[in-house]
């Protein structure tokens, strides 16, 4: 059961993640009863920066995250469960938000308010009318300043029946359409795409791209994908030893390889 943010999840996913252009380690270990995680990345120009974090429960409340950053700056996320159904969250970077997540049969609804400012609530809910088949909506509401008053709404279905996964979401209060596909050719190949649609514009591809794990050898996972700006990436994920996976990216606009941008990372 997703939530309104997850609707269009496959195809975001499959266009989206593991692409990279920066050179990364991330570790993960524990140390009794907390998973510590330590990030470093390094800079175009050289630097490493790190941040390391944790993860744990104490007295029923679960401190999702607790990481501390290289600029001294403190993330923490915690989440809690009164009663059945139901989850309450609190998330605090640059500002603070108390959220709550409800679940009741095929409905999921979410809220979250700025505490620390007191600027802004929103609300998102998801409804299962069939099975493969959710639709969904959210709004956001300014609570002070000149810019008082709902300041975003929008809505979205999607639909998934044996290899084919399709969404339609909506973006800037209905100015804007939003359509994914996911399609999974076989257990090896699948195929995405994601194209926007307005009035000024009937159809704008923003990528198309596939993901492949059929090589002779365990290669690894390979996917590639096309943008609309001309822009052309790959990536290579592979499992080089128990729970040690290795990412390799890259990316070149058009022909010009002054362009050309790679990044690696490993997670163990």
């Amino acid at each position: 059961m997703p939530k309104f943010a997850d609707i269009a999840k496959g195809p975001n996913d499959l266009l989206n993640d593991d692409y990279t252009s920066n050179i990364s380690l991330k570790c993960k270990s524990s140390a009794g009863p907390v998973a510590v995680t330590i990030e470093t990345e390094r800079s175009p120009a050289g630097a490493l920066t790190s941040k390391i974090g944790g993860k744990f429960a104490y007295a029923g409340l679960n401190f999702d995250k607790l990481q501390h950053k290289a600029d001294g700056s403190t993330v923490l996320e915690t989440s809690l469960v009164p009663c059945k159904g139901c989850k309450m969250t609190f998330k605090a970077n640059k500002g603070a938000d108390l959220g709550v997540e409800y679940t009741t049969g095929s409905v999921i609804t979410t809220g979250s308010l700025d505490v620390l400012n007191m600027s802004k609530l929103s609300t998102s809910t998801c409804i299962g009318v069939a099975p493969g088949a959710f639709v969904g909506g959210d709004l956001s509401y300014n609570l002070s300043g000149d810019k008082a008053g709902l300041s975003s709404y929008n809505v979205g279905a999607s639909y998934s029946t044996g290899p084919l996964f399709t969404s339609v979401t909506t973006a800037s209060k209905f100015s804007q359409f939003n359509v994914g596909i996911l399609y999974k050719v076989n257990k090896d190949l699948s195929l995405a795409s994601n194209t926007t649609h307005t009035s000024s514009k009937a159809c704008d591809v923003l990528a198309i791209g596939g993901a492949y794990s059929g090589l002779v050898g365990s290669v690894g996972t390979i996917k590639a994908k096309v943008g609309s700006n001309g822009v052309t990436s790959a990536c290579i994920i592979k499992e080089v030893a128990p729970k040690v996976n290795f990412t390799a990216s890259g990316s070149i606009s058009g022909a010009d390889f002054s362009t050309f941008k790679y990044g690696f990372g490993i997670s163990m």
